[in-house]
């Protein structure tokens, strides 16, 4: 998984030097620092994320160009991550929102391997971005309500407002998770909160197994060389760019060429055959979970079609 910190540190070296935050390193899996414990609100850590994040918003105008279709409204920036807030398919307005990341973007460190976390506490904030990418909002949690690092890389979190307030407040609607299996060609979008930058590229296909260190995820998304992602890219919604609806979520890629470590994870197909992709990234999809959440936004992990995995 990327390491945002070192990320950071790297882009404000080079933002003094006029450079852009796209080249402050090579793609690496996407996001969360690799410390296991929450840092407290006043450490380095936080201050860095601060001062990266500041720097982020100045050369946003001087990332790649945006897809005319897809833009940053409903994103969001974490202190080492990106993500979204997302409505399941049959999600009310009255309903708690929700915030979909990466499982390996969670404030207490990397799940296990096996380890799935259920309806816990939490009071993690995020930055609510509008359609140019300025923030809005800050925004927090009251619950983590899902996350794992097992078959998937995922995190979400129950907000403590609904999804009318939001709009109401600050004119944004959240993004719709697609019920659907993305197919490979599909034109997508990769949209950063941390760093206010889109990549577009395509479905290129998908990877039986990717397994990352101790991790292993199942039927991945693999992009096309075009999605160049970098670390703090981590938990970004990949976005159909036809329905507008989000098909992934953003959260790994081969960075050295090594096979199957961390950093570098490597395709396992059904025969245990290992291809190693250098420079190429990955997203795991998100249409399981639509089948996972009933009325209220509720999880339901014993709801019929629900397949992620369980405690």
């Amino acid at each position: 998984m990327r390491k945002p910190l070192v990320v950071a540190l790297c882009a404000l070296a080079l933002a003094g030097a006029g450079a852009t935050p796209a080249v402050a390193a090579a793609p690496s899996p996407t996001g969360a620092d690799t410390t296991t414990g929450a840092a407290p609100a006043t450490s380095l850590t936080d201050v860095v994320n601060d001062t990266v994040g500041a720097v982020a918003d100045t050369l946003s105008g001087l990332t790649a160009p945006k897809s005319a279709a897809v833009n940053f409204a409903g994103t969001v920036s974490l202190s080492n991550c990106s993500g979204s807030v997302v409505r399941m398919p049959d999600s009310a307005a009255s309903d708690p929102a929700l915030v979909l990341t990466n499982g390996h973007c969670l404030e207490s460190g990397f799940p296990a391997p096996g380890q799935v976390l259920t309806d816990r506490a939490s009071s993690r904030t995020f930055g609510l971005l509008n359609a140019s990418g300025a923030k809005v909002a800050t925004l927090r949690a009251d619950r983590l309500v899902y996350a794992t690092m097992t078959d998937t890389d995922a995190a979400i979190y129950r907000l403590n407002t609904t999804y009318a307030r939001i709009k109401s407040a600050y004119g944004i609607d959240p993004l719709t998770l697609s019920g659907s299996r993305p197919a490979a060609g599909t034109a997508i979008s990769v949209v950063s909160g941390y760093w206010k930058r889109i990549y577009s590229c395509s479905v290129d296909g998908f990877a039986y197994r990717l397994k990352e260190g101790d991790w292993t995820w199942k039927d991945s998304v693999r992009y096309t060389s075009a999605c160049d992602t970098i670390g703090g890219t981590s938990g970004s919604p990949v976005v159909d760019d036809a329905t507008g609806k989000v098909v992934a979520v953003n959260n790994t890629g081969n960075e050295d060429g090594a096979r199957c470590t961390v950093n570098n994870p490597c395709e396992v197909d059904r025969d245990g055959g290992v291809t190693v992709r250098q420079g190429i990234n990955y997203a795991q999809q998100t249409y399981p979970f639509t089948a996972c959440f009933t009325t209220g936004n509720r999880l339901d992990l014993s709801a019929s079609g629900c397949t992620v995995p369980k405690p």
